[in-house]
């Protein structure tokens, strides 16, 4: 089995992120993984924001903003404590084109693909990431809050930073669950 297929299998989603986040050297690596996902008619419809030190408190209190009136304030305080559980969030944003032959759904896929292939980088090169999405990823104040323009979309925040501790198992299906031939 190659060194490709035996990351892919060993993806974990690791909740527990500790100091130190990705090197800048390696961050680019995986940045530069992400930007070779598929991408009909090379358009490039992503683009990605890094968040780390002093701004995961701002990203936390932004987070906080978005909270409905009426949530408590253990909620408010866990969406602002939740840039905190990781020492670097990297917030990964669908940026579709007009394009005749391209439809933005098309576009949001191709950066869905980029993300996955972004902590997968993240894994080979020893760091643990998680993939969050949630309401703040749907929030017009989080979205207007970080600056994203019209039509852009939140196709996830990835946390990363180095693992810490182990976690039990996650089961998988077997193919059995999610595969048959057509015509069945």
């Amino acid at each position: 089995m190659n060194t490709i297929t035996r990351a892919i299998l060993d993806r974990s989603s690791e909740p527990r992120l500790k100091a130190p986040a990705p090197s800048r050297d390696v961050l680019d690596l995986a940045l530069a993984c992400a930007a070779r996902a598929p991408d009909h008619a090379l358009l490039r419809p992503w683009r990605y924001l890094v968040v780390e030190g002093e701004a995961l408190k701002a990203l936390g209190r932004l987070f906080e903003t978005s909270a409905p009136e009426d949530a408590s304030e253990a909620q408010r305080e866990k969406l602002r404590r939740s840039p905190l559980r990781a020492p670097m969030v990297l917030v990964a944003i669908a940026s579709p084109v007009s394009h005749p032959k391209v439809p933005a759904h098309e576009q949001e896929y191709s950066c869905a693909a980029g993300a996955a292939y972004l902590v997968l980088a993240l894994q080979a090169e020893g760091y643990g990431a998680m993939w969050r999405t949630g309401a703040v990823a749907e929030s017009a104040v989080v979205r207007d809050g970080l600056g994203l323009k019209e039509g852009e979309s939140i196709v996830g925040f990835i946390y990363t930073g180095t693992v810490d501790g182990s976690k039990p198992r996650v089961p998988r299906p077997e193919l059995s669950d999610f595969v048959s031939d057509w015509p069945g």
